[in-house]
């Protein structure tokens, strides 16, 4: 289980133990180190002061003095023979070097130090058992209040990584609380400043999550409205042929119906291709050929543009590849080709281009209808905006399909007056 507080638990107290651990044997060692340096220096402290006494009137008086400190002390003759002896022992070390040294025993290791005086060698011994006994407990003593600590610290953390995780528990409980419906941002200003950026991200989801809820609402809210004029015109028009009184009213209730019907299905598909171009839900890019997609949209509505005579033509001067979403493009191409066929006049013409250099492809297509107003340019891309010179009847949404595939794809689309100040010219530039 991903757990931030058990993954501190354990980090904090490893590392409280690996550094007790660490610290413990550091300490121990150079605790034993710095006794045993002591105790050479008591042997030879102990070496140096007996070098100016006689051993003959003096041996009681310094077997007394050594005994206190478990030291030995040994005087050799010139010859090798031993002297003096502060105190008997099973097995003691005999006449070694001058100076420190350590020496194997039957009864143990000694440590000895030994100066030379009158003809003599003084000699003081000590067993090595004594002194790591004592190094050891000197060691002990030291690392007491170290083993007291490291405790006292790993119940720190116990208690403390709880606290420091009690801002996230409160954001998950208020998080919990909302209902689905509050999408208002959070309050960061209590946060602590390692969670505030993933508040901040969240915020920001938030955000964006509002206004995509906000849009679809609007276009529901609109769709509803737009949909209401045709099916009402839809259930008039059937008013109409159930009352008709001859076969000449009946064939005129038809056709109104037919293009009623026409409009509805219009309508539904274009308000079915907006919903599906939601800049939150777009299809990946892919490689395609717009000169290819262009050819076959075109195929596809030249029975339109047959039907009322209208010269339908298309240059492509040479190949455009380019990243995108073919469903989204095929719309966009779609939706501005059946507004060319439908405003241009009977027997018109409509020209479709498409070029590329370098930096961008551009593809234009220029009708021979009224055009639109200046003034209007910019609301007929907003969804269900007709204006007020429309000649024909539309759902206002084609122009709202094409710039929102337009926006999808970091192109740029431009409405001018066509050759000659007649009709429209729409031109679309996709960026390299």
């Amino acid at each position: 289980m991903n757990s931030i507080r058990q993954t501190l638990f354990i980090w904090l107290l490893s590392a409280i133990l690996a550094a007790g651990a660490l610290g413990a044997i550091i300490i121990y060692r150079n605790t034993l180190g710095e006794a045993g340096q002591f105790f050479d220096y008591q042997l030879r402290q102990v070496a140096l002061v007996l070098r100016d006494q006689a051993f003959e009137s003096a041996s009681a008086q310094i077997s007394k003095e050594v005994n206190d400190y478990d030291f030995v002390v040994q005087v050799w003759s010139a010859t090798g023979a031993l002297a003096y002896q502060s105190q008997p022992h099973s097995s003691l070390p005999t006449f070694t070097t001058l100076g420190f040294s350590t020496v194997d025993t039957a009864g143990g290791q000694w440590r000895t130090f030994g100066v030379p005086s009158r003809g003599y060698v003084i000699q003081v011994a000590q067993p090595m058992q004594v002194r790591r006994t004592q190094a050891a407990q000197l060691a002990l003593r030291t690392l007491l209040p170290f083993l007291i600590v490291v405790p006292v610290l790993a119940v720190i953390v116990l208690v403390a990584v709880p606290r420091t995780l009690q801002p996230l528990r409160r954001l998950a409980a208020e998080l919990t609380a909302r209902p689905a419906t509050a999408l208002q941002s959070i309050d960061s200003s209590d946060i602590p400043i390692e969670v505030q950026p993933t508040v901040n991200a969240f915020n920001d989801l938030l955000g964006r999550l509002a206004t995509t809820l906000e849009r679809e609402q609007e276009f529901i809210a609109d769709a509803a409205h737009e949909l209401r004029t045709p099916l009402t015109a839809l259930r008039l028009q059937l008013e109409s042929l159930a009352a008709a009184k001859d076969a000449e009213e009946r064939a005129s209730a038809e056709r109104k119906l037919a293009a009623g019907v026409d409009r509805a299905g219009r309508l539904v598909e274009q308000l079915l291709s907006l919903a599906r171009l939601n800049p939150h839900r777009q299809a990946p890019h892919r490689l395609l050929q717009l000169d290819d997609l262009l050819r076959d949209v075109v195929a596809e509505k030249v029975l339109i543009a047959d039907a009322r005579r209208i010269d339908l033509g298309v240059t492509t001067a040479q190949s455009y590849s380019m990243s995108g979403d073919a469903v989204a493009l095929r719309a966009l191409i779609g939706n501005l080709v059946d507004n060319a066929i439908r405003h241009s006049p009977d027997g018109g013409r409509v020209d479709i281009s498409l070029v590329s250099d370098a930096r961008e492809g551009t593809l234009k297509i220029v009708d021979e209808g009224p055009g639109i107003e200046k003034s209007e340019r910019e609301k007929v891309f907003e969804r269900f905006y007709r204006g007020e010179s429309a000649a024909s009847e539309g759902s206002g949404l084609g122009l709202a399909i094409v710039k929102s595939v337009a926006e999808q794809h970091r192109a740029t689309v431009e409405l001018s007056d066509g050759p000659g100040g007649r009709g429209l010219a729409a031109t679309v530039r996709f960026l390299n």
